[in-house]
């Protein structure tokens, strides 16, 4: 009966204290890491009206590590492109040639071949925080790809339960996240996200991340959104992993 006792106070105790555990989330990134991108976007406006598939992959590579700070440089690896919109299809794969390509495809492949070649430079924080970036050459939008965080990490310590928020604003769209800690694990901490979206579009964000507790890396994301634009829905799925290299 004893060991019994013993063994239930044990058990209370453990979990207690799992409970009570707090993390300092931050970017642990050392210097020559490099790391592999891959975003893939859903969207459907409507009944249909608009869908638009894309994947994005890219590369980063961190180039130094001073402090708090730390250097990085991204380049493009690959980008694929479906979209339907007013009875006009295209369809765009970076990794084809010209000649495999339709008309429409090789519209969009002018375009986007000088966003592909440029080289980002960026800095940024243990938070998360990218405090500059660069793209050569200065192609319009092409450093917006990655300058995109997707989370930026409370200052204090959290546990199960604690709640931080973030703000940004894109493209007359105000997108303000709440992040909650829904797990610590040994190796992972778990995040649920929710939010809400203001601007030229109103609608709900929710979501997940699953962030590697040792580097700090958030290595793979999830985020609905669902956005009343002219009347219409916009629903966006956007999935994000990080793999090191």
């Amino acid at each position: 009966m004893i060991k019994k006792i013993t063994a239930l106070v044990l058990l209370f105790v453990s979990t207690i204290t799992l409970a009570q555990e707090k993390v300092l989330l931050r970017l642990n990134y050392e210097k020559g890491e490099s790391y592999t991108m891959d975003m893939k976007m859903n969207q459907v406006m409507g009944a249909g009206l608009m869908t638009n598939k894309m994947n994005i992959v890219m590369n980063q590579k961190i180039t130094s590590v001073t402090g708090d700070l730390y250097n990085a440089t991204v380049k493009f690896d690959r980008m694929t492109m479906d979209m339907s919109q007013g009875g006009m299809n295209v369809s765009y794969d970076s990794s084809k040639k010209e000649s495999e390509l339709d008309e429409a495809g090789k519209v969009m492949k002018t375009r986007m071949d000088p966003t592909l070649k440029t080289i980002i430079s960026m800095k940024g924080n243990n938070l998360g925080e990218v405090l500059e970036s660069k793209a050569e050459p200065n192609i319009p939008g092409a450093g917006d790809y990655a300058n995109e965080s997707s989370v930026v990490y409370p200052k204090h310590k959290v546990a199960v339960g604690d709640t931080w928020t973030m703000s940004k604003s894109k493209n007359g769209l105000d997108m303000n996240f709440e992040y909650k800690v829904k797990s610590i694990e040994a190796n992972n901490v778990v995040l649920e996200i929710g939010g809400k979206v203001a601007g030229i579009g109103e609608g709900d964000i929710k979501g997940s991340m699953n962030i590697d507790r040792k580097s700090g890396v958030p290595i793979k994301s999830n985020i609905d959104m669902t956005i009343k634009v002219q009347g219409q829905d916009l629903i966006t799925n956007m999935t994000v992993t990080f793999t090191k290299n």
